[in-house]
């Protein structure tokens, strides 16, 4: 039995690094070695079905995440994967204002389409040179969710002899650099994870397109960015084609076709997507803006409206992760002095439940900064 480098995965159960040991037999089948009880009670025999449709013709990006929605609430006993590819595309996440993350002006010259998702996080392109991945569970553990998911995915490059690892928030790593992020949703009937990983891409689009804030990709150019990300073509043979059957193999365990009533109820979902002013988000009024980027949790800006030192309107945007509704947090703060005392009495005990990894100090001296 030929014995792997230990490669090392985000252990939800500890919030740690945690040490996985795999092996390869004969058969090639890879076998997770760790005895915690985390791993130990994931070795579920959930069915994964690879969701394939009746025709392969082109689509929108919304198709896609409308058809992550759709399967969503058909999931019943069993998780799907699917994989798909768009012409050049950004997507932005639900907390994001498009005018802070996305070169309008670059898009429209170049016919790069611009779209948001209902998940958190940040900002992505997308082309033909990479490959969009969708995972759909019944689980509602956010944690576990995501383990599960950038653990096949790490799990496929190292059968592909890339040593890859588990990084930060959601990314996994290459020799340090990035090859593939990924996002949240939480519906009603479980929870969606959907990601990108890049095999080869039009670089200068990618930097372009996007324009986070000041100091990162457009500023610094294309060189730069290449010192923090990867393609995957640069560590393995393989075609993309061939990495897209080894991811499937990894996940699945048989596939269900679609059909085309099923394709006719996505298109019905897919024009929630397509509304304006969900593209569009909102951009309210404000008095005061405040911008920090959190440990663990991401960047956050909070707007808002402060009259005779109340609290009259308060929005949050941001690439962080949501759980669960952001209103919880931000009702009531509505109407209350600006103050930390009043906060600190006002704001949920558990923000970490609605807001991934925060907490009640990091987002009131988010508000009120201490001097």
């Amino acid at each position: 039995m030929k014995k792997l480098k230990q490669p090392i995965f985000f252990h939800p159960a500890k919030s740690k690094k945690h040490p996985f040991s795999f092996c390869q037999s004969a058969n090639n089948a890879y076998i997770c070695k760790c005895e915690c009880w985390h791993c130990q009670a994931n070795e579920d025999t959930t069915v994964m079905k690879y969701a394939l449709l009746p025709d392969e013709k082109p689509r929108r990006l919304t198709f896609y995440l409308a058809m992550e929605e759709y399967l969503a609430r058909k999931v019943g006993d069993c998780e799907w994967f699917f994989m798909w590819q768009v012409k050049p595309t950004v997507i932005f996440g639900r907390h994001q204002l498009m005018e802070n993350e996305v070169n309008m002006n670059y898009c429209r010259a170049h016919g790069i389409e611009t779209y948001r998702r209902k998940s958190g996080g940040g900002c992505v392109y997308a082309d033909m040179g990479n490959v969009m991945l969708s995972y759909v569970t019944s689980s509602k553990d956010m944690h576990l969710t995501y383990n599960r998911y950038v653990n096949l995915v790490a799990l496929a490059l190292w059968k592909m002899g890339v040593e890859a690892k588990v990084s930060g928030r959601n990314d996994i790593l290459i020799d340090g650099r990035k090859v593939s992020g990924s996002a949240f949703h939480r519906m009603p009937e479980g929870s969606i994870v959907h990601g990108t990983l890049l095999y080869d891409t039009q670089m200068e689009h990618m930097v372009g397109s996007l324009t986070p804030s000041g100091e990162k990709l457009q500023s610094k150019g294309v060189a730069s960015v290449r010192q923090h990300i990867t393609l995957l073509r640069e560590h393995t043979g393989k075609s993309l084609p061939e990495v897209m059957a080894v991811l499937r193999s990894t996940f699945c365990d048989g596939e269900q076709r679609l059909t085309d009533a099923d394709v006719e109820r996505i298109e019905t979902l897919e024009q929630d997507y397509l509304s304006t002013d969900f593209i569009l988000g909102n951009n309210p009024r404000h008095t005061i803006l405040r911008h920090r980027r959190v440990e663990g949790v991401g960047s956050m800006e909070a707007r808002m409206e402060i009259k005779n030192n109340v609290v009259k309107a308060i929005t949050l945007t941001g690439d962080f992760f949501h759980t669960g509704d952001v209103e919880t947090i931000l009702q009531p703060l509505r109407g209350i002095p600006f103050t930390r005392e009043a906060m600190e009495a006002a704001l949920p005990e558990d923000l970490g439940k609605t807001i991934r990894n925060l907490t009640r100090e990091q987002f009131i001296q988010l508000l009120i900064p201490n001097e």
